[in-house]
Formats: C-alpha cells, sequence, structure tokens
C-alpha cells in the first residue's frame, strides 16, 4: 500500500531492525482469544454461560478498550475458564476455525504494513497478550517472523493447570522486545512499534518509531503528548481478497516461486517451438 504508511526501503549494510505489532484492535478488528468463544462452546470447552459472558466481554472490550484493571479481570477470568481445558483440542479447534473466523477480521492497512516492513527488510513480531496457542497460528497466517504470547502452564496430563507461565502484558512486552533486540541485534533505535491500548506505552516507548493504532483515550492523550503518529485501520479484509491487488511479491518464497514460474514458462515456449521446428522440417 503505498501513500500514507509507505515506508523507507531498508539499507541492509546498517544493523538489522524489525515492526512489533501489537495484535488485538490493531492487526485484526477484534480480541483474538475472545472470537473463538462460540468455537470453545461448540467443541464442549466451556459451558453456554460462560460463552455469553465472554460475548459480553468481547463487546466491552470493542466498545471501550480494556484499562489495567479490566486487563486484569479478564486475564483471571480466562485463566480459569480454561484451567482442565485439553491443549491439543484448543489447537485442533483454533487450527479448524482459524480462516474462518481470524481472516474476515485482519485489517488491510495493517496487512499492507506487514508487507512494507517485510520489503524493506525488517522483521516482524507479533507481541500480543493472548495465548499462544490462539496467536502464533495468527502469526503464520500474517507471515510474522517471531511472535510474542502468553504462555499457561500445562499439567503432565497435557491440560492447562490454570496458572500462567508467561504474561505478556505491559512492561513484560517491553521486556520481551528488548530481549528480542539484544539476541537478534536489532536497533531499536530504527525499530517500530503499533499498538491501540495505553497499556502498551512501554513497548511503544521502547522504539525509535512508535506508532498509536486506533488507539484508546488514554493512548490518544499520550501519542500528542509525545508527537507519536496516531493511524486510523477501519478497513478490515480478507487476505485471499488481497492477493491481485498485490503488485509485488513482498516475501523470499514468492519471489522464488515467481521465479520458477517464469523458467516453467520460457521452457515450454523454447520446446514448443522446437517441436514446430522439427515437424516444418520433416515436412519439407
Amino acid at each position: 500500500m503505498a501513500g500514507a504508511y509507505a515506508l523507507p526501503v531498508e539499507n541492509h549494510s546498517l544493523p538489522r531492525t524489525a515492526a512489533f505489532f501489537d495484535l488485538d484492535k490493531t492487526v485484526i478488528a477484534k480480541s483474538s482469544t475472545l472470537t473463538f468463544s462460540k468455537s470453545f462452546y461448540q467443541g464442549g470447552l466451556i459451558s453456554r454461560r460462560a460463552a455469553l459472558r465472554t460475548a459480553y466481554t468481547q463487546f466491552v472490550f470493542l466498545a471501550g478498550g480494556a484499562d489495567h484493571d479490566q486487563m486484569e479481570r479478564m486475564r483471571e477470568y480466562l485463566s480459569a475458564l480454561c484451567k482442565g481445558w485439553n491443549v491439543q483440542q484448543v489447537k485442533e479447534i483454533v487450527a479448524e476455525t482459524l480462516h474462518d473466523l481470524i481472516d474476515p477480521i485482519i485489517y488491510d492497512e495493517a496487512a499492507s504494513l506487514i508487507e512494507e516492513h517485510h520489503t524493506a527488510g525488517r522483521d516482524v513480531v507479533i507481541v500480543s497478550t493472548s495465548g499462544a496457542e490462539v496467536v502464533e497460528p495468527i502469526g503464520d497466517m500474517l507471515g510474522a517472523d517471531r511472535v510474542v504470547a502468553t504462555r499457561m502452564v500445562v499439567g503432565d496430563d497435557g491440560c492447562y493447570t490454570g496458572e500462567i507461565a508467561y504474561y505478556a502484558y505491559g512492561p513484560t512486552k517491553a521486556e520481551a522486545v528488548r530481549e528480542l533486540a539484544a539476541s537478534e541485534g536489532y536497533d531499536l533505535s530504527r525499530c517500530y512499534a503499533y499498538s491501540d491500548s495505553a497499556t502498551d506505552v512501554p513497548m511503544l516507548s521502547s522504539v525509535g518509531h512508535p506508532h498509536a493504532v486506533n488507539p484508546d483515550r488514554a493512548l490518544r492523550r499520550e501519542a500528542a503528548q509525545r508527537g507519536w503518529p496516531v493511524l486510523v485501520f477501519n478497513r478490515p479484509v480478507r487476505l485471499k481478497q488481497r492477493l491481485p491487488a498485490l503488485s509485488m511479491p513482498t516475501r523470499p518464497a514468492l519471489v522464488a516461486a515467481a521465479v520458477g514460474a517464469a523458467a516453467a514458462t520460457a521452457g515450454l515456449v523454447w520446446y514448443a517451438s522446437r517441436r514446430r521446428g522439427a515437424a516444418r522440417a520433416a515436412t519439407l
């Protein structure tokens, strides 16, 4: 997507850089975890009452965002809710319903930014408070290079214990960004970050190019005070619907595929011309 969000091409002789994206209401239009509540209900993991409560929680999240206290209550609720769930069953439900539920709510503007960062030579990292079993498949769908997500403790029986092993939230996100920068050699002063929530101010502050996306009121005030750009994403679109609009491949695999297709086409043209030449020679 050229224009408002166009980004400079990376000079690969310089230190490596990355773009860090929050997920919910930044890359996708809803809460990734809560979006699967109906599927979890149909799979027998939650009751009808829990499904209705989760739907209400999603409504509150979308209507006004979530401050620190609301996020803490949501964390406690979801931790208690998933206690005893079989991890493999959760992964299977997510895999079966991922494209139907998540694909239609990906922001076109976010997908374009991801493509542009890749084209500029930057890694793309999804940093989300949602659980890894949900975030990692979404990251794969988006072509992200890495994912940072909340991880639950899994017992010997393969089920969640209800305890949290790693909570990717607030300052913890910023710590993860700094740790990745140290291990991957990212120059944070030249990195980018995107989020909708004031709870991600520590992550946004850790990079040289922070952006507020569809910000809640607290983040909008913070962005105004700090002079951070504010972006508005409002065009959810299926990834498949975007493919014809791509003017050039954005990933090495696509480039290789295009080169292979061109070589195959050239080979067919050469072979066909040889056959025609041989046929003409036989008739003389």
